[in-house]
This record gives C-alpha cells, sequence and structure tokens, in this order.
C-alpha cells in the first residue's frame, strides 16, 4: 500500500471530511476520491461510505487508519534513524572469536548498552574461518576475526576489513631452569625442537604459524596435543607436557607457567573488524564499530592509523 494513500486515510478519519483533506494536503478533492479508490481496491474490502454530502470509514477503514497511523510513525522512525537523527535502535549479531571477548567486546557492549540501550547485540563465539562464513551467508552482521602476520588470510572480496590492531605473541612454556621471560632467540628456541607443542584442532593457521616459526630455528616441531580451550592449554603447559603459542591478550598469570615474548620470530597477531560490503551504512553497525574500536585502542598495539569510523569507512587492503 502506498504511504501516500494512507496518509490520506489518516488525514481523514482526523478532519472527517474530504475537503478538508484537500486542503491540508494540497490536492484537489477528485485526486483525493481517486487515491481512496486505489486504496480500497488494495485493501480489497469498503473503506468509506456515503453519509449525506460527506464520506465516513467503515470499520475496516477504521482499522486501516490505526495501522497506517503505526506505519507511517515507524516509517519516520527509520527515516530519522537512517538520517543520523533519534536514538539509534537495531539488532547485530556480532561473532568473535572468544579470546577478544574479555578485553575488547564485553568492555565496549557495557559501554554501548550504557549510551544507546536501543542497539541490541547477540554474541556468537567462532574461530575465524566460521566466522567469515557466517558474515558471507547473512547469519552475522559483524565480526572480529584474526589472522597472524606471519600466515596471512584472504579475505573474501563480499566482506570489508577494517583493521582494529595487532597483539605480539608468547610462548608458553613451563616454569624452569631453561625457561625464561625474555624475547625469544632462534637458539634458545631451537632447544625446544624435542618439546611436545600445542596447537588447535579448527583450522590450519596456527599449524603454519608454529612450523614457520620453528622453520626460521632450524627444526620441525613435533605438534602433539591439540586444544582449542586456552585455559586448557595452559594448565597442559603447567603440568610440564607440552608448550604452545599464547596471543597476549589471553595469557594469564599461573603458577608453573612462563610466558616468553616471540618478537619476530613468532610476529603478531592481527584483529580486525569484518562486514558484508555496504553493511557499513547502518548507524547502529558504524556505532557499535566505533566502541569496539575505543576499547581496542586500550589494548591493542598498533591502532593509532585506524581510521575512526565515523569519519570514514575506506577499508585497509586485505593481507
Amino acid at each position: 500500500m502506498d504511504l501516500t494513500r494512507l496518509h490520506l486515510l489518516v488525514e481523514l478519519e482526523r478532519l472527517g471530511t474530504m475537503t478538508a483533506v484537500s486542503e491540508v494536503t494540497g490536492m484537489g478533492t477528485s485526486a483525493v476520491s481517486k487515491h481512496f479508490a486505489v486504496l480500497e481496491r488494495e485493501a480489497g474490502v469498503p473503506l468509506l461510505v456515503p453519509d449525506g454530502r460527506r464520506v465516513r470509514l467503515t470499520p475496516a477503514g477504521h482499522r486501516l487508519s490505526e495501522y497506517a497511523v503505526d506505519i507511517l510513525a515507524r516509517v519516520a522512525a527509520a527515516r530519522s534513524e537512517f538520517a543520523g537523527e533519534g536514538e539509534p535502535v537495531g539488532r547485530i549479531d556480532l561473532v568473535t572469536f572468544i579470546s577478544a571477548a574479555p578485553p575488547i567486546v564485553l568492555p565496549a557492549l557495557r559501554r554501548l548498552r550504557d549510551d544507546h540501550p536501543g542497539i541490541d547485540v547477540r554474541l556468537i563465539e567462532h574461530e575465524p574461518d566460521e566466522a567469515l562464513s557466517l558474515l558471507q551467508t547473512g547469519d552475522a552482521d559483524i565480526g572480529l576475526v584474526y589472522e597472524y602476520s606471519l600466515v596471512p588470510r584472504n579475505f573474501p572480496d563480499t566482506l570489508t576489513l577494517h583493521r582494529l590492531g595487532s597483539e605480539p605473541l608468547l610462548l608458553s612454556q613451563p616454569s624452569g631452569p631453561p625457561a625464561s621471560s625474555r624475547t625469544l632467540t632462534r637458539q634458545r628456541l631451537r632447544a625446544l625442537a624435542s618439546a611436545s607443542w600445542i596447537s588447535n584442532s579448527r583450522g590450519s593457521d596456527e599449524d603454519q604459524l608454529v612450523q614457520r616459526m620453528c622453520a626460521a630455528a632450524g627444526f620441525a616441531p613435533r605438534i602433539r596435543h591439540r586444544i582449542d580451550n586456552l585455559d586448557v592449554v595452559e594448565q597442559v603447559v603447567a603440568s610440564g607436557r607440552g608448550v604452545g603459542v599464547m596471543p597476549k591478550l589471553a595469557a594469564v598469570t599461573r603458577r608453573g607457567v612462563t610466558h616468553s615474548p616471540l618478537g619476530e620470530l613468532g610476529g603478531s597477531r592481527r584483529i580486525s573488524l569484518v562486514s558484508r560490503t555496504g553493511g557499513w551504512a547502518w548507524r547502529p553497525m558504524r556505532m557499535l564499530a566505533e566502541y569496539l574500536h575505543d576499547v581496542a585502542r586500550e589494548v591493542l598495539d598498533d591502532t593509532e592509523d585506524t581510521v575512526p569510523f565515523s569519519a570514514s569507512l575506506a577499508p585497509v587492503p586485505p593481507s
């Protein structure tokens, strides 16, 4: 149904006569009458009946007028929202990897909820491969994903990437005389050639990272354990049963574990926001991105040159 005709119906309900509707809308009486004839055909029921020299609304006409008031109000609210006016409202499905949730996602969502309670963010936890699939199918609106600088990720052309920052990588190893919290050298890493290495069971990025890092030190790692939960990884390390790569944001002080910076040997983990191209035009999405960016600046490295989402949405070229 045409919004103009619904507006005319609401005005007839309010003013009572075709002449009055014509005066307030600037349309001729004949044009107003033709609009109502079309509206009746669209509705499939009589909306007006003659009442002397005037017309009055039928019960169906009164009911449609009630719907029209709500429809027109919602359209006005949507136009105002998309024009950047009024309070932003809407549901956003955010997919994120688990280690980004405590330091970045949850603080950002708390601040967003306090400032803009109308934005309803639903969380989905997935690693990058699954997250990118959800974004492409439309089952998620925006995602936090990571890639290792030593293992760049290929992002689909249908998605747009905005870099948030990066974090250094650490080696989790059992505490003891050989362990040190100083940045690892190739020689010290080579001393772990016979260690049992830990990787995850989802995707191949971490395997490639460990293999390239160890190859630079002159050996091939023995990946003995596949564990996705980083807290369990740390427990295995503390028990002396393995060593593994740990992103700085996920590393916690634990008895029996030493975290040694990998430096250039391990590179960094780069964290980005990803959405379908064109999705950033929606104001609630941009606002969520801005809050995530603000928190990321507090905990990540290399965030100075990240373009504020409110100022520009130019994408960062994928690696």
